[in-house]
């Protein structure tokens, strides 16, 4: 029992160090100039599997928003109307293009479908074509970037810094305000679906943001499936070296990210552009779409030997990356750890002389202790997220919405031992996320594409 108290005390201590390392240059951070998007050229990949409930709306939306990028729909074999739909628009759209895959190759994930796009890219491009001047942005079938975030991301911040091969955006999820989001059973204002969506949005827009803030220090900002900005000049450099830009990982915008960064290319974090995604009101399809996060993330571990000792990475970068990547395997410990010191405490109680409450009023001190390092770093970042970016918000719901993030962040304890198990037992297939929009009646509940 020793030993489980020890690993505790080691991995609370290390993970309080990181939660203030990546707190304070997110609370300093203030707005940077943008600049002029036209000295790019623009090019948005949007990878599709069965999405013709929203890839419509997506598509008219980013043509009025960025009427100069060419968008390029990549139709990985879906069951549904989205070809139709992206065939139509592109008959009157010379910017709108459709590339379809069929076959044995499709439907084999995400970076296999990137792949696909960008080869069909660089074979349209006339041969005088400056790649280190044209932008390839990955998005999401139901993404939504603000209007400023070409101009953000050329900057100096970004790609007016020749250095810097790839931009990620922040995240928000768009839905944060939905008074009547419709659940797995088809019921509309559900309380626990808003409550979800509004976990998401803290999560993307303060810890995940945070984290990235703290990666830009250390030269190892992470790359994410959506809003994420590429030169093409950087793709072509990771497939020479390594065949294609993307790879196998179910992760495989993170794994791109960690070729950049070992092919000596630099990426930013751009906080004050952003892409709105769909906050899933599911919390079974959000184990299901984070548990496959999780395993992608496991996968990268195999990056590691070539990350430690890669002369492109700075010493602080390759530990954060180190952190990030076996944080996973960690909490698969945890998984098991935890509730055997919970349950030795609770025995140690019951079995004190004089009961439970003499045992709490003996062990005060050990209490306040736990509360402090096990619940309070949750419990701050409401109050943080109602300060950076829910403003209007009263602060006593902030603190609300920080004892819900404290129950919501044990899901990664599942995501996890889910995820391991399909690493250890060879489960590497790619699943999609069903939307929002698919949910009409309680006869679809569980049905994946």
């Amino acid at each position: 029992m020793l030993i489980i108290q020890g690993f505790g005390l080691m991995v609370t201590v290390t993970f309080i160090s990181y939660v203030v390392a990546i707190m304070l240059p997110y609370l300093r951070h203030h707005p940077v100039p943008a600049a002029k998007s036209e000295v790019f050229n623009w090019h948005v990949l949007i990878p599709c599997r069965d999405e013709a409930v929203v890839i419509g709306t997506t598509l008219a939306r980013l043509r009025k928003s960025f009427p100069s990028a060419s968008v390029w729909i990549i139709d990985d074999d879906s069951h549904d109307e989205t070809a139709q739909i992206v065939r139509a628009a592109s008959a009157d759209d010379d910017l709108v293009h459709l590339v379809e895959r069929t076959g044995p190759t499709a439907r084999s994930g995400k970076g296999a479908a990137l792949n696909a796009g960008y080869r069909t890219l660089c074979g349209s491009l006339p041969p005088e074509t400056d790649h280190s001047r044209t932008i390839v942005t990955v998005m999401d079938a139901d993404g939504s970037l603000s209007l400023d975030a070409f101009d953000r991301c050329a900057g100096a911040q970004g790609f007016g810094d020749a250095s810097v091969g790839a931009v990620q955006v922040g995240v928000h999820m768009i839905n944060r305000d939905d008074p009547t989001p419709r659940n797995d059973r088809g019921r509309i204002g559900n309380a626990f679906a808003r409550l979800l969506v509004r976990m998401q949005d803290l999560e993307f827009r303060a810890t995940i943001a945070a984290m990235q803030f703290l990666r830009v220090g250390c030269k190892s900002v992470g790359l994410g499936g959506n809003g994420q900005f590429t030169r093409l000049s950087m793709l072509d450099d990771i497939a020479a070296r390594e065949g294609d830009p993307w790879h196998g990982a179910l992760l495989e915008d993170y794994e791109l990210g960690v070729h950049a960064l070992l092919a000596g290319w630099q990426i930013r974090y751009v906080h004050d552009a952003y892409v709105e995604q769909e906050g899933l009101t599911s919390f079974w399809r959000l184990i299901k779409q984070r548990t496959r996060w999780s395993q992608g993330n496991m996968q990268c571990a195999r990056y590691l030997p070539k990350i430690l000792a890669s002369p492109s990475m700075t010493g602080r970068g390759a530990l954060e990356a180190s952190y990030f990547l076996v944080l996973p395997f960690v909490q698969v410990i945890g998984a098991i750890a935890w509730p055997a010191l919970v349950g030795y405490m609770t025995f140690q109680a019951a079995s004190y002389q004089g009961g439970i409450l003499a045992w709490i009023g003996q062990f005060w001190a050990l209490s306040l202790f736990a509360f402090t390092l096990g619940i309070l770093p949750f419990v701050l970042w409401g109050p943080i997220y109602r300060r950076k970016c829910e403003p209007q918000s009263s602060l006593l719901r902030s603190i609300g919405w920080g004892f819900a993030y404290w129950l919501y962040v044990y899901y990664m304890y599942a995501c996890n031992l889910w995820g391991f198990y399909r690493l250890v037992t060879g489960n590497g297939g790619w699943v999609k996320t069903k939307r929002n929009a698919e949910i009409v009646s309680p006869l679809v509940v569980g049905v994946e594409s």
